[in-house]
């Protein structure tokens, strides 16, 4: 006992506290909590906790600093602070380079929601301010309470304490989710705001505003609350069909039936809740320490205004009493010495370090349930409580809780938005349309009965009405028009009928746009919409010679000239260095033959002109190389030019269409999409330069050339003539998809800001549910059917093409190679004309110079020219024998002058005779036997000779003709008539 009061006297468990002067209630329970410890003896027993209190400005960071140094100049074990976000940052600075245990307790100024302060070094060793109250979750608890109730659009109202920065990522959460999202502030005298907007606002914004207020989510105090609730219940800006949601920790049950009595509608409150034990018997003993009754039971009245700081501050000392008694457990204490801020050579507390791990390492259960720390020094313990009421209940009956949330578990409990029961059997709605294609359209008109419509808007109807239970009549609107707002300040069309009562809902192609939701209601966008333009196909030209595509025309002219070149530079080369032709080879090197053979080699059919010199051989080698590069990139690249077609000029986009004045566009006068285009064509805060060239083309002359009346008489123009259609997509790709001809393309816009809805009378008590239904349509997936069934994803026609193209392009038709069979046919024209000519010119030749020769004038030719080529030069083979020009068969005489010659078979002497006027050949082989017994006449006998045979004709060309059969020709000897070959140049026999 006399160790233990030694080291109770070292330690000296002093604890100071600094609390916004505001907060007097903070300091009220801070001294009741020490005092219910010192009257402990199970944790203290003889030792007392000594406090030292200072109440300082929230704003004021340098006061709270330096009322913090005056604590520890005093000796303090432990910092207690009660305060806002800013003046918190100091102390904690401050409690770091000191090593002072800071349990700092955030507290909103007002009441007002908590908003998190800004980051710190967290994570250090050298921090040592430990955050009581946990880490604001208001951001997680409302996005979870809104995504259930299926909102899509609302407001928020936060009061002038309140930090709009905590909600920012609130706001970009719900602005990925595509909710629409206001925001106002709510002055401090609400009478006097709401005052000021009757004032200015005009008829129109008011009822936009009351809209607004449909669904609210209020950020503020509990006071600001009742008074902003009473007053817009008061001035009638909230109908009995709102829902507003209020979330702040700090509500009291008091709060909560105040809030209830003074709204309308439904009602919604999210606040921080402390689970109590079920034994009522407990709920003022924790562990070896009982709580003050007046604070722990919930029906006592001091219980019942408890802030939630208080309930923090008072398991605050709590928590650090079990310090100090650990510490005085396990006798590791350290003297406390006084501080100095002041100084800059002032050192920190060597013990805070231990105090601050023992701190971390305990816990307590009080009056906010469990308090711990974390590794991060973070309180990880806090539990929500969603509370509400519903539409048309007694409000005296109170609230009933709708579920529960807490970080580790998520939202405990359903909620649901339905303003009315899935029921509405018994009730007949008056649906007013517009016909347009393929939202509404006339499936049966029978004369004497009801016309009966579809399409995607009805079918979308009759989903609502199967499921809700209603029935409904519908008509079409006496100006066929959705409407607008006229001159007069009267609503015509579609929109007209729902101003004007005549209709209850108002169903078609109807986009919701400001001025609309001005006047009606609209329920959720069942489809999104955005603007389109509808354009025709351009005809798919058929292009005679696609086959000559692959290849510019200056390409194929040089192709030709080289073809030219080389044939001419082959023959050159033969001519200055003639080559050995191969014995028995008909074949002549002469220009003809050369400019044959290029060309034959050029279109890979080969040629029959040898080439034996090196020269030629090189030049015909990088000839054939030229030919194989030129012939394999024409046929790899004809392919794609038979089967691509080349679109020139043709619109892809909205700028593209602005951009041009060639092609004129417009859209239907009055309409929203001629309203959208004006706007943002004319508006100078909204200017697009884009839709500013679409007006000036829209507006020309006023509107009345390039716009129409209705939508199918835009369609009409852009069918028949030089025309493009602005109008909604969805209609222009089921017009473009239904087309017979399929002789239409769309362009659509990329941004889908607006959608369409179903527009109903202003209050309507139907849009709530039919909003519901449809997000339940889309969330299932029916929507989507109900899309494909008029807007087809298997279309036989291309929407998107600018030109009409083949279904099956695996297949070329006869138009891509109709050029080639033009060639062809001219190529076989040609021939047959040239045939002709050559008929001609031979018969004509023939007829002039048709004669007479013998057959003994053929064997003195043969005997001269043998004496004649007897000579060195001149060697004669015995097997191969040429005789030239004379044919033999058409001279009758000669073939019966040669009838006793008939053994001449199984011979190699061949005899070729020509006739340069009849251009005829004739080869006859003798035998050997059959040629010894031959006349030459008095040439001697060559036959015996060696070495190879070759002699020029007299064209100067090589002639061998091939070894033919043997013909027996009869012989006759005739008078030798005088011919004069010898001097005739056009005749001549070659051996």
């Amino acid at each position: 006992a006399v160790t233990r009061l030694a080291y109770a006297f070292l330690l000296l468990p002093s604890v100071g506290a600094i609390f916004d002067e505001s907060a007097k209630k903070d300091d009220e329970v801070f001294r009741m909590a020490v005092a219910d410890l010192n009257l402990n003896n199970e944790i203290l027993e003889t030792e007392k906790i000594t406090i030292s209190v200072e109440f300082v400005d929230g704003n004021n960071p340098f006061q709270a600093v330096q009322e913090a140094c005056e604590l520890m100049n005093r000796g303090i074990l432990a910092l207690v602070s009660s305060i806002g976000c800013m003046s918190a940052g100091s102390l904690q600075s401050l409690a770091d380079a000191m090593h002072i245990p800071h349990l700092f307790i955030q507290r909103a100024p007002a009441g007002t929601p908590r908003s998190g302060c800004p980051p710190t070094s967290r994570g250090h060793s050298d921090d040592y301010t430990l955050f009581v109250r946990p880490p604001v979750y208001l951001n997680d608890v409302i996005l979870h309470v809104v995504t259930e109730y299926s909102w899509q659009k609302f407001i928020i109202f936060y009061d002038t304490e309140y930090d709009i920065r905590g909600i920012q990522d609130f706001l970009d959460k719900t602005s990925q989710q595509g909710m629409d999202v206001a925001l106002q502030k709510v002055e401090s005298d609400v009478n006097m705001m709401i005052t000021g907007m009757f004032r200015t606002m005009r008829v129109e914004e008011l009822h936009r505003y009351r809209d607004t207020l449909r669904r609210a989510v209020l950020f503020m105090s509990p006071a600001t609350a009742k008074a902003f609730i009473a007053e817009v219940v008061e001035t009638n800006l909230v109908a009995f069909d709102c829902h507003w949601i209020i979330i702040n920790e700090e509500i009291s049950d008091l709060d909560v039936q105040e809030l209830v009595m003074k709204s309308i509608g439904r009602l919604t409150l999210v606040r921080q809740s402390f689970p109590l034990p079920q034994n009522a018997s407990q709920r003022c003993v924790r562990s070896n320490h009982r709580i003050n009754t007046s604070l722990c039971d919930p029906k006592d009245p001091k219980a019942q205004t408890l802030e939630i700081t208080n309930r923090y501050i008072y398991d605050t000392v709590l928590l650090l009493a079990n310090t100090f008694h650990k510490k005085l457990e396990d006798r590791k204490w350290h003297s406390m010495a006084s501080l100095t801020c002041i100084r800059k050579n002032s050192k920190p507390w060597q013990g805070g370090r231990s105090m601050l791990e023992t701190v971390k390492k305990g816990g307590v259960s009080g009056l906010t349930s469990l308090l711990e720390f974390n590794e991060n020094g973070t309180n990880p313990n806090i539990h929500f409580e969603i509370l509400g009421t519903n539409y048309g209940e007694d409000r005296g009956r109170g609230v009933t809780k709708l579920g529960t949330w807490d970080p580790v578990h998520g939202l405990n409990g359903t909620l649901s938005d339905r303003k009315l029961e899935n029921n509405m059997r018994g009730v007949v709605l008056r649906v007013v349309t517009v016909l347009e294609e393929p939202f509404v359209m006339v499936s049966e008109n029978v004369l004497g009965k009801p016309k009966k419509y579809q399409g995607f808007s009805i079918d979308v109807l009759d989903a609502l009405s199967n499921y809700l239970g209603f029935k409904y009549e519908i008509y079409v609107a006496p100006d066929h028009k959705y409407g607008s707002l006229q001159a007069d300040g009267v609503w015509n069309g579609l929109v007209g009928e729902l101003v004007f009562k005549r209709a209850d809902v108002g169903l078609s192609a109807l986009t919701i746009t400001p001025e609309r939701e001005s006047v009606v209601d609209f329920t959720t966008r069942y489809m999104d919409y955005s603007v389109g333009v509808l354009l025709k196909k351009a005809e798919r030209t058929v292009d005679m010679f696609a086959c000559l595509a692959p290849f510019d025309l200056s390409l194929w002219a040089c192709i030709a000239g080289t073809v030219l070149l080389v044939g001419v530079l082959v023959y050159l080369l033969n001519w200055l260095n003639p080559p050995r032709l191969p014995m028995g080879s008909v074949s002549s090197t002469t220009l003809y033959n050369s400019m044959w053979f290029v060309y034959g080699s050029f279109v890979q059919q080969g040629g029959e002109v040898p080439y034996t010199t090196l020269a030629t051989r090189m030049m015909m080698g990088i000839w054939w190389l030229f030919a194989l590069i030129v012939i394999s990139s024409y046929t790899a690249n004809l392919a794609a030019f038979l089967t691509i077609t080349r679109i020139e000029s043709s619109i892809q986009s909205l700028q593209e269409l602005s951009k041009q004045t060639e092609l004129p566009y417009g859209t239907v006068l009055d309409s929203a999409v001629y309203d959208q285009v004006r706007s943002k064509g004319m508006n100078p805060f909204e200017r697009d330069p884009m839709y500013a060239q679409m007006w000036r083309m829209i507006n020309r002359t006023g509107g009345a050339d390039n716009n129409v009346e209705e939508s199918k008489e835009g369609i009409r123009k852009v069918k028949n003539g030089h025309f493009a259609f602005i109008w909604d997509a969805a209609v222009l790709e089921y017009v473009a998809i239904n087309d017979e001809d399929c002789s239409f393309y769309t362009v659509t816009s990329s941004s889908s800001d607006r959608g369409y809805g179903i527009a109903m009378q202003h209050g309507s008590p139907y849009r709530d549910i039919f909003s519901q239904r449809i997000l339940e349509l889309q969330q299932n997936g029916d929507m989507d059917i109900l899309k494909l069934k008029w807007w087809p994803r298997d279309s036989p026609c291309d929407l998107y093409s600018a030109v009409q193209t083949r279904h099956r392009t695996s297949a070329l038709d006869i138009h891509s190679f109709a050029g080639v069979f033009c060639v062809l046919a001219a190529g076989v024209v040609l021939s047959c004309l040239i045939a002709m000519v050559e008929t001609w010119w031979t018969r004509r030749k023939g007829s002039r110079d048709d004669k007479e020769i013998d057959l003994e004038h053929l064997h003195r030719r043969v005997n001269s020219l043998c004496t004649e080529d007897d000579s060195p030069h001149k060697q004669f083979s015995a097997s191969s024998i040429d005789l030239t020009p004379l044919d033999m068969d058409s001279l009758p005489a000669a073939r019966q002058a040669l009838e006793q010659i008939s053994d001449f078979r199984n011979t190699h002497i061949t005899t070729t005779t020509f006739i340069p006027e009849q251009i005829q050949t004739l080869s006859r082989s003798l035998s050997a036997k059959a040629a010894a017994g031959f006349a030459f006449g008095g040439a001697p006998d060559h036959r015996t000779g060696g070495g190879g045979f070759r002699q020029r004709a007299p064209n100067g060309g090589f002639f061998r003709s091939p070894i033919k059969t043997m013909s027996t020709i009869p012989y006759q000897p005739t008078p030798a008539p005088n011919f004069s070959y010898g001097n005739d140049p056009d005749r001549g026999t070659s051996i």
